[in-house]
């Protein structure tokens, strides 16, 4: 298991917003999980009062709430696609969701990389404004001072079409330069985000989140490129923590074979390289 403590409680929704369709955004105030939580981290998410969905639900961090300079509470992001996410878009502020965490190995700082490349895919966008925050140095995580680690940062975000782009305008704020792709055209380049990324050219070190097709074939870009590239998983998981072994992915060791990794303790960050593609 993760040596980090890990949080749990019950806790009112603060503020509930939508982003886009079927997009919306969720504060809470759990002083303890702002405290500790890093970019690329994430926390689990449980409706209370049911057994219907049973298991919690993995949400990256999308960014912490400050008190003055004091974290108090943190943001997450969600698309409603299954029966927990449909429930969520329902429920008002004041009702209560149980969330443990932090969780997870969060987002390289990758010191004194000059432009670092975010690629995100359907809403695998979620982890990417606390770590563009993290890189420009805006602001400092889990207990670490501000500490500009690259010169500038690029988010290259496709979706499927226009009304599910959701967060745009927080990335811009946050000091990165977006672009942006849809399958059907109807915003920025009509395509797939990673042809949008060859077209514009690969920074220096790239760093993807979304659907699996779709970092595969980030991948395959960055291999030929010589291009360093890691990944944020979407696997799905029950426990959070390691126990149930629900979520494992292959990983390439050192001496050429490969052995299961549980994506909640040794990820959802990977090298790239180093995952078994299938």
């Amino acid at each position: 298991m993760n040596p980090a403590r890990i949080y749990q409680a019950t806790v009112p929704i603060a503020t509930h917003e939508r982003l886009a369709r079927d997009t919306a955004r969720v504060r809470v105030i759990f002083p303890e999980i702002a405290r500790a939580i890093r970019p690329g981290q994430f926390v689990m998410v449980r409706v209370t009062g049911g057994s219907d969905p049973l298991l919690g639900r993995p949400f990256a961090l999308y960014d912490t709430v400050l008190d003055g300079d004091i974290p108090v509470g943190f943001d997450f992001v969600y698309l409603a696609v299954g029966k927990m996410t449909r429930r969520l878009l329902t429920m008002e502020p004041g009702e209560k969701l149980e969330i443990w965490g932090p969780l997870g190995n969060g987002f390289d700082p990758l010191e004194g990389v000059n432009h670092v490349g975010l690629v995100a895919g359907g809403i695998g966008q979620t982890p990417f404004l606390a770590y563009i925050r993290q890189l420009l140095g805006t602001r400092g995580y889990g207990g670490q001072q501000p500490r500009r680690t690259a010169e500038r940062v690029s988010l290259f975000y496709g979706v499927r079409t226009a009304d599910l782009a959701a967060g745009v305008e927080d990335f811009r704020a946050a000091g990165a330069t977006v672009h942006l792709a849809s399958d059907d055209g109807s915003l920025g380049h009509h395509g797939y985000v990673t042809q949008l990324l060859e077209t514009v050219g690969l920074p220096d070190h790239v760093v993807g989140c979304g659907p699996e097709p779709m970092l595969h074939a980030l991948h395959r870009l960055t291999s030929r490129q010589g291009t360093p590239c890691h990944v944020s998983l979407e696997t799905p998981m029950a426990c959070g923590v390691g126990i149930c072994f629900s979520c494992v992915v292959k990983v390439r060791q050192d001496d050429g074979q490969w052995d299961y990794k549980r994506c909640c303790v040794e990820g959802p960050i990977f090298d790239a390289d180093k995952l078994l593609w299938e």
